[in-house]
């Protein structure tokens, strides 16, 4: 596993290189649409909450950073959630005609992954200090939240690619999942402390990732990092799993695919 991990690098940095010029190339809006979805969606709830349509506990920030921040870490996880599926869909010709590490498609969408979330922060920045929120030295800590949502999506795409070469319903239900799984997270509203949704965002493994992704962006400590730590550790070893199982399972698919 590791020898090809090794060899697969060069193939993955042009695999991205190429998906990345072509994604946005042929867009007129380029890179902007690497946060459009964030921001639109930041806009939607600041509308519903200023309107009163919706009550918001107190966040502890501006409204508007709150839900940006939240949206932008969200989005980077259900990006490194949809990226092992989408990769093997794409290459699916590849696949089935040629000889080479598999890694490199994974690897190819953790370069795409890392680009896309570099632009998404450095739009974020300089909005939050639009609100009157600085960034501090806790801003260095920034990437160890980003890895750790990588690890946690990555994690579970791994498992679900395999299942998601033979039912397409896996990638029709992951946007249906995401929707979901938002409003049980803090990404909108503030962490509740009682009743049944409470419950709900203490046992969601999300929370401590993007609690602490905010509190680093904003410039504040985060308040579960054992949590943090234990999530961390616990899907660093579930992506292992879903690597091997991605490796036992592609040949058995790509000789489906070929039949």
């Amino acid at each position: 596993m590791i020898e090809d991990l090794k060899a697969s690098w060069g193939l993955a940095w042009r695999l991205a290189r190429r998906d990345l010029s072509a994604q946005y190339r042929q867009s007129f809006l380029g890179y902007l649409w690497a946060f459009i979805l964030p921001v639109s969606n930041t806009l939607a709830w600041v509308f519903l909450h200023a309107t009163g349509i919706i009550k918001v506990a107190n966040t502890g920030l501006p409204y508007p950073v709150y839900v940006l921040t939240g949206t932008m870490l969200w989005q980077m996880f259900i990006e490194a959630l949809q990226s092992p599926l989408q990769q093997v869909v794409h290459a699916k010709s590849m696949l089935a005609k040629l000889n080479f590490p598999r890694e490199s498609l994974i690897v190819s969408g953790i370069i795409k992954w890392w680009a896309n979330a570099g632009v998404k922060l450095i739009v974020l920045i300089p909005m939050m200090m639009l609100f009157g929120v600085f960034p501090n030295g806790y801003l260095a800590f920034v990437p160890v939240a980003m890895i750790a949502i990588l690890i946690v999506g990555m994690g579970i795409g791994l498992l679900l690619a395999p299942i998601g070469l033979l039912y397409n319903d896996i990638g029709k239900a992951i946007p249906i999942f995401a929707q979901f799984a938002m409003f049980v997270t803090p990404v909108v509203f503030a962490m509740p402390t009682e009743g049944l949704t409470a419950r709900l965002f203490q046992l969601n493994f999300m929370t401590p990732l993007i609690l602490h992704g905010r509190c680093w962006l904003t410039g504040t400590p985060g308040p579960l990092l054992e949590q943090f730590v234990w999530v961390t550790i616990t899907f660093s070893f579930i992506m292992i799993l879903g690597w091997a199982l991605f490796r036992v399972t592609m040949p058995i698919l790509i000789e489906r695919m070929s039949t």
